[in-house]
């Protein structure tokens, strides 16, 4: 099995062990919506409510996972264990409703409701709750600047529209 299933295998038991809420977007997300691992991925995209991190980053220390004190990451944290890299984005709720990733630069990266929906898939015998597929598929559609990043957006967006 690949090593980042593997992984988030054991992240998705002990959220739910845990009762902790998480969607996985991403990548990871697109290839549980296909059935089928795509492509190679740098890493595995995890969505938590902020209010979590402590419990999830202690949950995460007794899997032996390690914060990698990643300067880079904005709007979460990553974790790394084995290999592997966990990316964590944290979800806020403002007493608006809205939810939002809060970013350093003090703007809001926005989420919609409709996002944190409860689509439950299974690829190679591992279940995770995921991002729905409206809005991963509107993610993937928008693109990113880095060349590489989007090439890969093009791809998940034209596999997840033909769904």
């Amino acid at each position: 099995m690949n090593d980042q299933l593997s992984a988030l295998r054991d992240v998705v038991t002990a959220l739910e062990r845990s009762r902790i809420d998480y969607w996985l977007f991403g990548g990871w997300a697109v290839d549980f919506y296909a059935g089928a691992v795509t492509r190679e991925h740098d890493d595995v995209d995890v969505a938590i409510w902020l209010t979590d991190v402590s419990r999830i980053s202690a949950l995460l220390e007794e899997e032996g996972w390690h914060d990698l004190h990643d300067p880079d990451v904005d709007g979460g944290i990553a974790f790394g264990r084995g290999g592997v890299r966990l990316e964590l984005t944290y979800l806020y709720e403002d007493a608006d409703g809205e939810i939002y990733t809060p970013l350093l630069d003090g703007t809001r990266g926005r989420w919609t409701s409709e996002s944190l929906g409860g689509d439950i898939r299974m690829l190679d015998g591992v279940s995770a709750r995921l991002v729905s597929l409206g809005p991963l598929t509107r993610m993937k559609g928008r693109g990113r600047g880095d060349p590489e990043d989007a090439a890969k957006d093009r791809a998940d967006f034209e596999l997840l529209s033909s769904l």
